[in-house]
């Protein structure tokens, strides 16, 4: 793995446990869910509204791209 891949790994890492972590709480606040359906829905739901960051090799080197839900199109990261 190339240093882009890990740090595309990392900032997609990070952003998941952020929203999961912060949606499990306010799931397991706010709704009647108890068991396992907290942790799934939390899980699910950071899957979908978090980003997507991923390294591509282009003709001027490999740059790091990101996507999310909130976003039109595709961002390149620095």
């Amino acid at each position: 793995m190339t240093k882009l891949q890990v740090r595309a790994f990392l900032y997609q890492l990070g952003c998941f446990a952020i929203l999961f972590i912060s949606f499990r709480f306010l799931i397991g606040k706010y709704t009647y869910l108890d068991g396992l359906w907290i942790p799934f829905t939390a899980f699910v739901v950071g899957t979908i509204l978090s980003p997507k960051f991923q390294a591509v090799k282009t003709k001027d080197g490999e740059k790091l791209f990101m996507s999310w839900l909130f976003m039109k199109g595709i961002k390149q990261i620095g």
